[in-house]
């Protein structure tokens, strides 16, 4: 990574007042990896998971709400079932996590309730969360399971997720479920101390940053891609994780999952780990769900007058701001907008198909009915539907 970069960042943490930004969170996912749970001979770490109840049960227990996304159940079946690696087939998978599922919840069980906190296993896949009335449940639950005082325990249902369903990775799952519980802040938990300017295992001179303003393609880049030999994540995920949580208008936090009260102590405001500051005002959940929740079915290309009008002016997307339609998207259908560098700045849902689009491209409102036969819509993307992205870089 440039050293343009670190000094920028350097530079502004010295404005930061953790505190003051933290005062008012009342709620907190946290995120622990497998690495941070799971041993190489993939034996779940009791020591690490005794220190993370005691901090989350010290984090309950001082008046904020937390929700709990962890990894570990494949990690821990492997080891129940006798193997020595991790199974690179999806019903080895499955059955790995059918085993180890049970046992990490009995783990957290016996844990919490040596604090009298009661906790749920909640266990959610894509489809819970790109289905509109799917996601309200599961967000009416987590409410739910809040007023009472419970704590949630997530993960990914592994033992029926397939490929076309699947998170993928509990870095982004954690980010999907702060938004589907409103949450103030995200802590994600690995087996680092934050985000280095250069992998420090690697680079001795590999340097800490403090604060992220912005994840741009140069800090993207510095994250690479391999994760460790028992779980599935990597920094990339977590950099992923990020823009999506302060994509959204929330905090997050990367920190080492092996320092003692690490959730507490960044609560108090000591600067641990790295502090990704949310982007902009937060979005209302409608416009997190059609942001970060939706698969993308097509690709809207506007003109320069139109991107005003959109990312300055708060207007609809109307077909005469049109200059390239791509994909096979039909009514209500989520898509990305970009500029005409073909540069990602919005994500909204259309109100027609690819093949009506590509007709009315460029045309005018009032030619929409003489071109199709109908005029349902004045607009391609109404702006209530239409989420417009900080720079992605």
């Amino acid at each position: 990574m440039k050293s343009n970069l670190l000094s920028a960042q350097t530079e502004y943490r010295q404005e930061v007042n953790r505190q003051e930004l933290l005062q008012s969170v009342k709620r907190i996912v946290v995120k622990i990896g497998t690495s941070s749970l799971i041993t190489k001979d993939f034996k779940l770490n009791k020591e690490r998971l005794d220190n993370l109840v005691d901090d989350l049960a010290s984090v309950k227990q001082s008046g904020k709400e937390v929700i709990l996304v962890t990894s570990g159940a494949i990690g821990t079946g492997v080891g129940r079932i006798g193997l020595k690696r991790r199974p690179q087939d999806i019903p080895s998978q499955q059955a790995a996590a059918a085993v180890g599922q049970s046992l990490l919840m009995s783990a957290y069980e016996e844990r919490f309730r040596k604090y009298n906190l009661p906790i749920a296993q909640m266990l959610l896949t894509q489809d819970d969360l790109r289905n509109r009335k799917r996601y309200t449940n599961a967000s009416n639950t987590l409410h739910a399971l809040l007023r009472y005082g419970v704590i949630p325990v997530v993960n990914e249902n592994d033992t029926v997720a397939v490929e076309e369903i699947k998170v993928g990775d509990n870095d982004t799952l954690s980010a999907l479920v702060t938004n589907l519980a409103d949450a103030d802040l995200l802590f994600i938990l690995s087996d680092t101390d934050g985000f280095y300017t250069d992998d420090p295992r690697k680079n001795s001179g590999a340097k800490l940053i403090k604060v992220v303003l912005t994840i741009n393609a140069e800090l993207k880049k510095a994250a690479g891609k391999k994760g460790s030999s028992v779980g599935t994540g990597g920094m990339e995920t977590k950099i992923r994780a990020a823009q999506i949580v302060t994509g959204s208008g929330v905090n997050m936090v990367l920190a080492n999952a092996s320092v003692e009260k690490i959730v507490q102590r960044i609560l108090d405001g000591e600067e641990l780990g790295t502090f990704f500051l949310a982007e902009g005002e937060r979005k209302s959940g409608w416009k997190r769900w059609i942001a970060y929740s939706l698969p993308i079915k097509g690709v809207l290309q506007v003109d320069a007058g139109a991107y005003i009008a959109l990312t300055k002016r708060g207007k609809s997307l109307l077909a005469s701001g049109l200059i390239g339609v791509t994909g096979n998207f039909k009514f209500g259908d989520a898509v990305r907008c970009v500029d005409d560098n073909n540069k990602e700045f919005a994500r909204g849902l259309v109100n027609y198909s690819a093949d009506e689009t590509n007709k009315i491209k460029g045309k005018k409102t009032s030619e929409i009915e003489t071109i199709l036969g109908h005029k349902h819509y004045d607009e391609v993307i109404h702006r209530d539907n239409l989420v417009i992205l900080r720079e992605n870089g």
